[in-house]
């Protein structure tokens, strides 16, 4: 269910709440599903349970998945809209807080679109 890049900067919890994130958005993940306990998911991809309670922690922090004690984690009723304005403003948030101006995310975006741009030409 999960491909987890070991050998990628971005650390191993992040890549798991963006795909538990991507899942949700594409509705192979739906409120009331149960995510594998921390457990299951940290055998199954050989990485340590902490880094998938690390994980489920940050999604129920930021309401998209609840646990029930004993019964495990379970996906929340996510606005699935909402999500990725979230997901937009926590990478936002730290570049404004680090000192990253207005424009000069402008700039950044309109040149990554436009690296998309010139790929799909």
């Amino acid at each position: 269910m999960f491909l987890l890049n070991l050998q990628s900067k971005v650390p191993i919890y992040e890549q798991i709440q963006t795909q538990i994130l991507r899942f949700i958005e594409a509705g192979v993940l739906a409120a009331g599903d149960r995510l594998p306990s921390v457990r299951q998911l940290a055998l199954e991809n050989g990485i340590n349970p902490n880094t998938v309670a690390k994980a489920y922690t940050e999604l129920e922090k930021n309401g998209y998945v609840y646990n029930l004690p004993k019964k495990g984690v379970y996906v929340a009723e996510v606005d699935t809209k909402k999500s990725k304005t979230e997901q937009i403003y926590s990478v936002l948030r730290p570049l404004r807080e680090a000192g990253v101006t207005k424009k000069e995310i402008y700039e950044a975006v309109e040149s990554l679109f436009q690296e998309v741009d010139d790929a799909e030409n």
